[in-house]
């Protein structure tokens, strides 16, 4: 039976030693661990990750495998240096400030590098141990980047789903990355990568855009001839579980505890673990105005500052301990009394039930990082306020910003803005608050952490399903075979060849894109059959293919249909056309090469072609749309059409297109055996005309008129070279 298999870097697990060298296994009460909790603990299914222990001696762990086998669990087991080049290293030292826009903190280390590939491997290998083809892997989070494609590299066929908890940057950041391009081909090795808001999903798309050259289209993504789905999913919470714990006999006996000392303060809490995205010194020195300016608010509010620790043996982070040391002791110098602590500071984990307690007591949540994937806290304090009472001040660069539009936004850089955040928040109407707060509470109950995991595998699902209908159409094993026996059976037989993309791939450089030595010896061997009548039906000029191929006993239809060439005849035309219309669209062309770097026209006898395909990857596409746009404007009342081509724009006479022209052709013969192949979208007009016995076949990924799909210009060859053994 198929199984679920969960790999992220910690399993929800942590095993420690005790005084006497006992190991503790101690779960993890974290939002993921909860949510996907209805996975990995039923029947074989299994989450895999590093145990948050090193172990040498192979005793212990095999004692420890076995142990977690029993929980559902499986380890990977890493040593220090591991942990210290791949984890502290490439992952938090690279990718974390890299991916938060810090990129002051960047290093750029290639034995950190080094490290990072190695772990994904050791990943890779431990998931290969439980994992085959008919399984769904679902990969977590930027520590395994790598590892969906080294997956698919050995299980080709497996359902492969990939979330990114942190934020993804843009271009212009990610671009900075030595060992981008490695990265992104990581990722997609996955069927389905998701990201929790769309800025992420758009950053990500735009730079495999623009570095690996890999189009999309509504989300899609086509690498390695599969569908890949990119999705914006953001991450929910377990709502019942903080709701339920905030009425819970202990929570509201911490919540007593706490208010025999707080007495009546308005109280303002700040929670975050202890990191330079966070931007806690920001809200501190916010709070520090606030009490300035409102000096009558002092002694009658609060701050409670909690700060988990958290790598704070790293430099720029014992440095940030430091900076709120200072602010802390400067604020409570500052305006304390022996009756009043401005902040109360914390700098360790809380029991949930104290956390719960703060969450039910606190007047204001105050939640400003400066940049942050999703952050829970939020959503974790909305769902604790079941008076419906509280206000929450949230970062617009936070990614839970999108989802609880009903806070109050602020931009975390913004000092003034956040000052008056507080004033607003804590004068607010308790009837407004019990609006915005019902608001958010309404949709963090809808999409909660368990809806989140639903949702995520019912697209992965999907995905995995449109892959199966295009593999129903890919041209392989008894299908191709087919196509060969019945040439191989006729005598009269017509073969329609689309050129660019069909029988080459494609060149920035359309006048480099001639005839290898393998494609001239296919065409040679199929003309030289006297039972074959071979097409060369092209977009191209047609000097461009009369010197390219004029020497073969070939036919072709050039400019999509506007010339023709019979076997012994000379060129013709298809109709009487005009060309008057060239020179005002040559004006509009010649506009854009000048605002497109990397664009330049190509002119043919009656039609005009506008390449794209050297430009900047984003720029080139908008610019594209714009003009299509425009042309289609100024030509809606003159007897031509526009073509969107494979980054090409292209610029013809009307009622003149490939398949009207391969009806000449169709006309000339009972033909036994007829085929045609393509790959742009003006190649449906020759499939839409085949008649129903004929084998269509389009090149690519993408939906048509033809019977068959096919991967590439590569395969298309090997399919020809079948005809001719």
């Amino acid at each position: 039976m198929s199984k679920t298999i969960i790999v992220s870097n910690r399993l929800p697990i942590s095993i420690k030693k005790d005084e006497e060298g006992n190991l503790e296994y101690i779960p993890s009460s974290g939002g993921l661990a909860t949510g996907l909790g209805s996975i990995y603990k039923k029947g074989n299914n299994l989450w895999l990750g590093w145990p948050g222990t090193f172990f040498t001696k192979e005793k212990n762990k095999e004692a420890v495998t076995e142990n977690l086998h029993k929980e559902n669990m499986a380890p990977v087991f890493l040593t220090e240096d591991d942990i210290h080049n791949f984890y502290e290293g490439f992952s938090n030292s690279t990718l974390w400030p890299l991916f938060h826009y810090f990129t002051q903190y960047v290093e750029y280390n290639p034995e950190f590098w080094e490290s990072y590939v190695e772990v994904n491997r050791k990943f890779c290998e431990e998931t290969l141990k439980y994992a085959d083809e008919s399984d769904v892997i679902w990969v977590h989070d930027y520590q395994l980047l790598l590892l969906p494609e080294m997956i698919r590299e050995k299980l080709p066929n497996a359902t492969i789903g990939f979330f990114n908890h942190i934020p993804f940057p843009s271009f212009e950041i990610f671009r900075s990355l030595p060992w981008r391009k490695q990265i992104l081909n990581g990722m997609l090795g996955a069927d389905l990568i998701g990201f929790h808001t769309y800025d992420d999903m758009r950053h990500f798309l735009s730079a495999v855009s623009r570095i690996t050259g890999i189009d999309h289209s509504m989300g899609h993504l086509k690498s390695s001839n599969r569908i890949i789905t990119v999705d914006a999913l953001p991450m929910g919470i377990d709502y019942k579980k903080f709701s339920e714990a905030a009425i819970s006999k202990e929570t509201q006996k911490e919540v007593k505890q706490y208010y025999s000392y707080l007495n009546s303060q308005q109280l303002i809490l700040s929670i975050d673990r202890l990191d330079y995205s966070k931007g806690i010194p920001q809200r501190l020195k916010a709070f520090d105005t606030y009490l300035e300016r409102y000096a009558d608010s002092r002694e009658k509010v609060s701050l409670i500052l909690l700060v988990v620790p958290s790598r704070d043996q790293v430099e720029h982070y014992a440095h940030l301990k430091e900076e709120l040391d200072e602010l802390v002791g400067r604020i409570n110098g500052k305006y304390g009394t022996l009756n009043w602590t401005p902040v109360y500071y914390f700098y360790r984990s809380l029991p949930f039930s104290k956390l719960s307690a703060l969450y039910c007591m606190a007047d204001v949540a105050l939640i400003t990082p400066i940049r942050d994937g999703m952050n829970l806290v939020c959503k974790e304090y909305v769902a604790s306020r079941l008076d419906r009472s509280g206000v929450l001040i949230l970062s617009e660069t936070a990614g839970s910003a999108k989802e609880l539009a009903d806070s109050i936004l602020v931009n975390p850089n913004d000092h003034d803005q956040i000052v008056e955040a507080i004033h607003q928040a804590l004068e607010m109407p308790e009837d407004e608050q019990d609006l915005h707060m019902s608001e958010m509470q309404d949709k963090l109950k809808r999409y909660d952490i368990h809806r989140w995991v639903d949702v995520f595998m019912e697209r992965l699902i999907y995905t995995k399903e449109k892959q199966k209908e295009l593999n129903a159409r890919h041209l392989g094993g008894r299908a191709s075979q087919l196509i060969t026996n019945n040439y191989k059976n006729a005598n009269k037989r017509l073969i329609c060849l689309d050129y660019d993309g069909t029988l080459v791939g494609f060149h920035g450089d359309p006048q480099k894109a001639e005839p290898d030595e393998e494609l001239l010896s296919i065409i040679e061997a199929l003309t030289k059959d006297p039972n074959n009548s071979v097409v060369i039906i092209s977009g191209r000029d047609k000097d461009t293919l009369e010197g390219w191929l004029g020497h073969f006993d070939l036919e072709f239809i050039a400019e999509h249909g506007v010339w023709f060439k019979e076997k012994g005849k000379e060129w013709a035309m298809a109709d009487n056309l005009v060309q008057d219309w060239q020179e005002e669209i040559l004006q509009i062309l010649e506009l854009y090469v000048d605002r497109t770097p990397g664009t330049f026209i190509e002119k043919k006898d009656y039609s005009l072609v506008w390449h794209y395909r050297k430009a900047d990857t984003g720029f080139g596409d908008m610019r594209a749309r714009e003009l299509v746009s425009n042309l289609q404007y100024l030509t809606s009342n003159m007897d031509i059409q526009v073509l969107e081509g494979n980054k090409v724009i292209e610029v013809k006479n009307a009622g003149v297109n490939k398949g009207k022209a391969a009806l000449k052709w169709l006309a000339k013969e009972e033909w036994e055996f007829i085929t045609a192949l393509g790959d742009d979208w003006t190649d449906e007009d020759t499939f839409h005309v085949m008649p129903d016995g004929a084998f269509t076949i389009k090149v690519g990924l993408t939906s048509s008129e033809a019977r068959y799909n096919i991967k590439s210009y590569v395969e298309v060859r090997e399919l020809l070279k079948s005809f001719i053994v």
